[in-house]
């Protein structure tokens, strides 16, 4: 049995779409269920999973509530309350194909090496079009953008799946631990790295990880994440969740992180130079940015 785990935090206009888009997937009904961890939401959720529940008798529908703050610990509920053995974890603001649960299901019913497994993750703007300064580093960013092709692989060196499209075995966390609830975000705190936490730890012990094409995912994304404060934000954010990330492993795990970020910032250069010669300046001082308030975080400046 597949169980998808929906942790939301007052997202009222995106539930029912994505609801809908679950029970309308080909896997046969009484081989899945959905389970949604309500984050401590004040808005109308409740009232529209409730709607959607009695529309939908035909699906296994389970609504409980996680009320320690934190993105980490309402994961760390729905896994806790899931009956399946393939746990699937969507973002609450995204639609689904209508193959989705059945691609997840058959891959690992067919192949018991593979311990955890992501798909496409493809941005749906909900106001205009994609800004000029937009790169595929940006991209990856603000929509969670993922796309490695058409074929099962491996993921590239350094990369796992987008947390709003990972499968995992249920017996994963048995191994490996649950989400770290000092990661992960909390409100409107935007900080990250409690799935890369688990991949690490899933990498030491050898599981198998794998990149699948067919299991889409499309992630709304709002005209807000496009804007600069939200990109500052977030990528001061991400600096300081991988500060306390190594940090929590040990001193050595951060001072390589450091030694990385120095590479990376070497890599950010070469590129700005590379969108200058082209024209196309905004697309490199925007990476530029980027990666200052990435690393502002990460040495605690802020």
């Amino acid at each position: 049995m597949l169980s998808t785990i929906i942790c939301t935090y007052n997202r009222e206009k995106y539930i029912r779409p994505l609801l809908e888009s679950i029970a309308a997937n080909t896997l046969a009904k009484d081989q899945y269920e959905i389970v949604l961890v309500d984050n401590n939401c004040t808005d109308n959720t409740r009232l529209v999973c409730e709607q959607f529940a009695a529309d939908h008798t035909d699906v296994t529908f389970r609504y409980v509530v996680e009320t320690e703050q934190g993105l980490s610990a309402a994961k760390n509920k729905g896994l806790q309350e899931a009956k399946g053995d393939i746990i699937v974890y969507v973002d609450d603001d995204a639609l689904v194909d209508a193959h989705y649960l059945k691609d997840y299901a058959d891959w690992f019913e067919q192949h018991p090496e593979t311990m955890a497994a992501g798909g496409p993750i493809l941005p749906m703007y909900e106001e205009g079009e994609e800004p000029e300064w937009m790169t595929p580093y940006t991209r990856a960013l603000l929509t969670a953008w993922m796309n490695y092709g058409d074929k099962v692989r491996e993921y590239p060196k350094g990369r796992y799946p987008g947390g709003g499209n990972a499968a995992y075995r249920k017996e994963v966390f048995e191994q490996v631990g649950l989400f770290n609830t000092a990661l992960g975000r909390k409100g409107g705190n935007l900080m990250g790295s409690e799935e890369k936490d688990i991949f690490a730890k899933m990498h030491e012990q050898r599981m198998q990880v794998l990149y699948l094409p067919s299991p889409v995912l499309h992630h709304s994304i709002p005209s807000y994440k496009l804007e600069e404060d939200y990109f500052n934000r977030l990528t001061t954010q991400m600096g300081i969740s991988e500060r306390k990330r190594t940090l929590a492993i040990s001193k050595k795990e951060y001072s390589k992180r450091l030694f990385l970020e120095a590479i990376k910032w070497g890599g950010t250069i070469v590129l700005w130079l590379r969108y200058f010669m082209v024209g196309q300046k905004s697309k490199g001082d925007k990476l530029v940015s980027f990666r200052t308030k990435v690393t502002q975080g990460l040495l605690n400046l802020v």
